[in-house]
Formats: C-alpha cells, structure tokens, sequence
C-alpha cells in the first residue's frame, strides 16, 4: 500500500510516476525498495487517469451521504433507504490503482 501513497504524493506534486522516482520516495522513507512492487505499481499506472478517479471517487462519496440522509417521515412503517451508490460501487473506480 505504501506504494500506492508514494504514487499518489509524486501525482499530488506533479512529478511523474515513474520506477526511479518511486524508489526515491520509498527509499527516503526509510524502507528497502522492492524492485517487483514498483514495477508492478507502475505497469498498473500506466494507463490511469488519477485525476479521473479521484474526481469521480469524490462525485460518489458525496452522493452518498446525501441519499442516506432523512427524508420526510413515512406513514405507519419506516423503510430503511438504501444509499443512491453502494460502498462498492464508489470504490469501484479506486480499484484500478490496486491492480
């Protein structure tokens, strides 16, 4: 997972993600790099929009809290309401981070 952070801080600080700077990050963290995470977090990056993802991971998590607020009390029985997007579905487009 530390791989993933080290990811996201070079995208956060515009650096390019890339296998000689995510050794840097690793390394300046105190950690021996693993040569096969790298290379595995940036084969799964390559191809990723991460401002996409992170722009539609907070579309849905802020649907969500709205559709589980209350709404107006219903007559005799309440329902439960489900959220308008399920935990999963707004995770969903985090999981391509993790390969």
């Amino acid at each position: 997972m530390e791989y993933v952070y080290a990811a996201m801080l070079l995208h956060s600080l515009g650096k390019e993600i890339n296998e000689d700077s995510l050794k840097k990050v690793i390394s300046a963290s105190g950690v021996e790099p693993d040569e096969g995470q790298i290379k595995a977090v940036v084969s799964a990056l390559k191809d990723v929009d991460i401002d996409k993802i992170i722009k539609e991971a907070q579309s849905a998590t802020a649907v969500a809290p709205a559709a589980a607020a209350p709404s107006a009390p219903k007559e005799e029985k309440k329902e439960k309401e489900e959220p308008a997007v399920k935990p999963e579905e707004a995770a969903a487009g985090l999981s391509s981070l993790f390969g």
